[in-house]
This record gives C-alpha cells, structure tokens and sequence, in this order.
C-alpha cells in the first residue's frame, strides 16, 4: 500500500486538524510499534531513519492527530486524519537529523478515538562530530548487465541498513567518509537491473572506526 506523504517536523507541535480530545471512543484500542525508536549515534548533519507501526485492535481506530517533540526529528508516511481498519497497520517513517552534538529525546503521541488513546512512541538518540576516519569499500561486479549498485550500512550486525547513495552507483567501490569514532558499521551491497530490480543483499563486510 502507497500512503501519501505528510511532514511533521521541529522541535515540537501538533500535526493538521487536532482537536483538545476525542468525543467519541470506538471501542477499538491502536498499538504503536515499536514502542521506542533507537537511533543510536547519529553524526551532525547527517540522518538516519526507522519506520513505526500503528496496529488498530477489536475495531477500526480513527486517528485525528499527532503531537510530537524533540529536537532533529521528522515524521513522514502518514497524513491525518487517516482510518486504520481493525487488524489493519499502516506505518511511518521517522528521521533523526541531530543539530548538534549531545543526546535528543523525543516523543510522538498520537490521538484517537480509541479507547486507549493517546499512545506513545519514544524516540532515543545521540548526535555526534564526524571521525577524521574513513571506509574504502569494493565488491565484485555481478555477472548480470546492471545500470548500477547500491550500499547500506547499519551498526548492527544482520540491519537495520539504511542505503548510503542517493543515485545509483556507477562502479565497484565507495569511501564513506561520515563515520563515527568507537562504532563498527556492517555493509551491504545490492545491484540494480534497468528495470529498477534490485537483487538481494551481498555477503555482510564489517569495519571498526578507532
């Protein structure tokens, strides 16, 4: 399913038409998932993002509003008011984009006419200066005709990833150069066919930024 994008972005506010509270309860109870979104170390300037689900229960859940807070966060994916249909989801994406070094709480709650809202969702994370280190990567070419490669990193081993390139890769090598001091990254690489279809992951490289 395509969800039209919404943008909900500051330090803190409220999503479009809110209301003081809802007037009715639908008997239906929304769950959100995860119930904390740890984003771990985030360089300044850079941006890591992870996708949440909200799950309604016994009934549908209209859901009018969102209130957040937290400094370097943006949530895009849902737009409100939206309908989540019993034992139904739909899911957003939330974006950790640190101002500044130091750690950034941060929270989203979302108002509904469900019998236990509002519901919570905690955001956890660390803005951090960039590593004077870098990491050179290659792999090998595929034996298919490719228009090009992509690369994911993530710092835990077996993902999340989250793709570093914003266009399709021409050749077999990158440097990532927006590395933190004290992480371990994991690297992943896929290739892409002119038809935009992406194969599935390569073997899983590591490297530890001193």
């Amino acid at each position: 399913m395509t969800l039209s994008l919404g943008l909900l972005t500051g330090c803190a506010g409220v999503s479009a038409n809110t209301s003081a509270a809802q007037q009715n309860s639908s008997g239906g109870q929304l769950s959100v998932s995860p119930a904390t979104l740890s984003f771990g170390n985030v360089a300044v300037g850079s941006s890591s993002s992870l996708t949440g689900t909200l799950t309604a229960n016994n009934a549908d859940v209209a859901l009018s509003s969102a209130s957040w807070s937290g400094s370097g966060y943006a949530i895009t994916g849902i737009t409100f008011p939206v309908t989540v249909s019993s034992g139904k989801s739909v899911s957003y994406t939330v974006s950790f984009t640190p101002a500044s070094a130091g750690s950034a709480p941060g929270n989203i709650s979302f108002v509904s006419d469900a019998s236990n809202s509002p519901v919570t969702e905690t955001f956890t994370g660390t803005g951090t200066q960039l590593s004077s280190h870098s990491v050179d990567l290659s792999w090998n070419a595929s034996t298919s005709v490719v228009a090009g490669y992509n690369l994911y990193r993530g710092t835990q081993p077996g993902g999340p990833f989250s793709k570093l390139n914003s266009s399709l890769l021409p050749g077999t090598s990158f440097t990532d150069a927006a590395v933190l001091s004290g992480t371990t990254y994991y690297y992943l690489a896929t290739a892409v066919d002119a038809n935009n279809l992406e194969s599935a992951y390569s073997n899983q490289a590591s490297a530890v930024i001193p």
